[in-house]
Parts: structure tokens; sequence; C-alpha cells
């Protein structure tokens, strides 16, 4: 294993200084290190964060290949800076059983690229009808600990019970898609001014709303974790908020596109912008960052989804709903909050590692602490082109826009997946 000596860099932010990483962990640190056996790299000017942690990834595989693999979505996240990801249980077939959790635990093992760490589905076929193999899939050797519909909302309140109290044996997390579906069933956007205007039917934030409500009080009756996903509205933020204050085991995640664009993107009627939950209004937006630099949203997660040409680029109607996320995620948190080093660690790296059970993620770069690492230039400026894009997919809203920072290197386990901003392999 190559041992590898970076020079002045800026950890989350603090003074310049050397890390040695060597087998695996980050061995030393300091001004003025010296390992002439050592591959040096000069990060003059980069900041140093620990690798970042999605939550919510969509990888396709098994079934939707043509969109995405494990692998192409693993590099994806590799430039991301990411050196972790959750995959999503909305595969064909179903994440529901050990045997398919497992293979998208071995796929990401054979890309190597990140840690690929299966969600699992919490109903059979996310059907919402009876619960999947929450056990068998917490004993396989993907050890799964997040459970989640995604894409579909666990709306009867008594199997939602049932699936707090099975994963708190084993301190697991059911992961919500708050959406009622009685109150959305045709929705092709936000309910609102916009979706007036435009004569799209609407998706009212209330239906969100009400699921949160309901779920923070059985995850309280049962004192289990219960964590929201894609946190879209100002209302949300404010039942989370309560439910905190009561100690409820509760954590929640808002996406980079919920963070930056509005309803009025539909306006444009271009597919890109269809996303589930919708895009909402800049009154949301502003709620949103307040949450997210409060603590009272805990996490930064992508939602990465991408689809297959066919899919998307069609008739707003008829537009599978979801966008491209890795490769952007922490351009997007720059942007938004700024050079916050500390806050983004945590918002994008510790949090997410925390919650997810991930003890060799969310770590500071420190002696002894496994080397999963990404360096950012924090000076650079990209244009977002999607043919140049790591994913199989191209939705990406962010096309042709200029975002801050760039993502120089990435370690996993002290072995490099990006250098100089391109894919080691």
């Amino acid at each position: 294993m190559t041992a590898y000596l970076i020079r002045n860099v800026s950890v989350v932010g603090g003074a310049p200084t050397d890390l040695l990483i060597r087998d695996g962990v980050v061995a030393e640190t300091g001004a003025g290190l010296t390992a002439p056996d050592a591959t040096v790299l000069d990060a003059t000017g980069l900041v140093a964060l620990p690798g970042l942690v999605d939550l919510h990834t969509h990888l396709r595989e098994p079934g939707r290949e043509d969109a995405e693999t494990v692998e192409s979505g693993s590099r994806a996240a590799a430039l991301g800076g990411y050196t972790a990801v959750c995959a999503m249980a909305n595969t064909s077939p179903v994440a529901d059983t050990a045997g398919v959790v497992e293979q998208v635990w071995r796929l990401g093992r054979e890309a190597g690229l990140v840690d690929v760490q299966p969600v699992g589905a919490v109903t059979v076929g996310l059907a919402g009808e009876r619960l999947a193999e929450l056990g068998a899939m917490a004993d396989s050797a993907a050890r799964v600990r997040i459970f989640s519909d995604d894409g579909h909302c666990v709306a009867d309140p008594k199997l939602m019970r049932r699936a707090l109290e099975y994963v708190k044996a084993f301190d697991g997390v059911v992961a919500q898609h708050a959406e009622e579906p009685r109150l959305t069933e045709g929705a092709q956007m936000h309910e609102g001014e916009v979706s007036t205007r435009l004569g799209l039917t609407g998706w009212p934030a209330v239906a969100e709303e009400a699921i949160i409500a309901r779920d923070v009080l059985l995850a309280e009756h049962v004192g289990s974790r219960l964590h929201i996903c894609h946190v879209s509205t100002a209302g949300s933020v404010e039942v989370l908020r309560h439910a905190k204050a009561r100690g409820v085991k509760v954590t929640a995640e808002v996406t980079p596109h919920h963070l930056l664009l509005t309803d009025e993107k539909a306006t444009t009627y271009d597919p890109v912008y269809k996303v589930n939950p919708p895009l909402r209004t800049a009154a949301d937006v502003a709620a949103l960052r307040a949450a997210l630099a409060e603590g009272v949203i805990d996490i930064v997660a992508t939602d990465h989804a991408p689809h297959a040409v066919e899919d998307k680029e069609c008739e707003w109607a008829y537009a599978r709903p979801g966008m491209l996320g890795l490769e952007t995620a922490l351009s997007i948190a720059l942007d938004v909050l700024g050079p916050q080093w500390d806050l983004i660690a945590e918002r994008m790296s510790r949090a997410p590692a925390r919650i997810a059970g991930l003890d060799s993620h969310g770590l500071d770069p420190a002696p002894g602490v496994p080397a999963n690492l990404t360096l950012v230039d924090p000076a650079a400026r990209r244009i977002v082109e999607p043919a140049e894009l790591a994913s199989r997919s191209r939705n990406t809203p962010y096309a042709r826009m200029t975002l801050p920072g760039r993502i120089v290197a990435t370690f996993l386990r002290g072995e490099p997946t990006v250098l100089d901003g391109k894919a080691v392999r």
C-alpha cells in the first residue's frame, strides 16, 4: 500500500499542516513531516474534510443498469468527495431480502470506490402491505441498519409503528418518505401560485407535514429512531423543531436542490426540474437553509436519482421525478453555506455517518483515524458539463451552471479513488 504525504493542507478549515497516510490510516499530522517512501501531494490552499457520506443515493442496480450501476454511481460519488453512500432499496428486484442487499453490498466492494451500504425496504416490494425481512437484512453480511420505502410512503400507521418497534432491537432506523398519498394523487409540482398559473395539479405541503407529524408521535411512543427523507417545506421544519425539543429520536435530511431551486423552475416545463418531493417556494428554501444551519435539519443528502433518457426527456406529465446530485452536492453546500468547513463536515460527513452507524467514516483526519478523506479546492470554480459527469445519466439541474469548489482528491482507507480531480480507476 502506497504511503502519501499531503503537505500544507487545512484540516476542516484549520491552520495548514501535513498529513501522512500509511497502511490505510492517518499515521501522523504536523508541520514539516518527512517520509522518504511516501508520494508527496502539495495541498497548498486545499481543505481536508472527512470523506463525505450520503444517506440517500439511488444506484439503480439491480434492474435499471441503463440509468446507473453500482460502479458508475460509486465513481460519481468518489468524484463528489464521498467515501460512503447508502443505496436505496427501490431497485428491481426490490432490496427487501438478505439476498438482494448482499448483492448490492458485494457489487460495492468489487467496485472499491466508496463503501456502499445498502438500505433495506421496510415493506415487501415497497407495496406498503407487510413488513420485509428486516431482521434477516440486519443480520446479513451487508449489516443493514437503515430501512426505507423511499419513493413510497409507509402510509399505514400500524405498519409504520411495527417497523419502528422491530428496528429498535438492533438500533436500526426507519427513513420515511413523507407523503400522504391521498393528498398527492396526480400531483405534478408544488401546490401554490405557480401550479395554479401553469394549470398543473399541485402537491400540497401538508401532505409531507402530516406524515412527519404522525411519525414523530409514533417514534416518541415507541422510543425508536426515525429519519425523515428530503424535507422540503417550512412547515416540516417547525414540526421537526417541536419534536426535537420534546426529545424525540428524529433526524432529518435536505437535498441540495431543495436548498437552491424553487418551483419557479417549473415554468420552463423542463422535466429535469421534476422531482419528488417537488421544488417548493423561495420561503421554503429560506426556511430549509436556516434549519440546516441551526441543526433542526441534521444533514445534506443528495437523493441522487439517475434516469435513462427516455424516462426524463419527455413531456412533463410522463417524466420520472429525480435529479443527479453526487458530483455537485459539495459545491451546492458551499454556495448555500459558504466556507463554514466545520458545519459542512458535520452536515455532510459526521452526522450522516453517525445516523447510518458507519463507524470508520465521518471522522476528522487525525492520527490513528481511517484515512477516509477528501481534499477540496475552495477557490476553484467549475462549469457543470453533463457529458463530463461519471453517472450513466445526464439529468442534472445544474447543467452549464458555474459552481464553487472542486474535489481534488478522495481517499478510501488510504487509497486514492480520485487524484487531480479525476477518477483513479
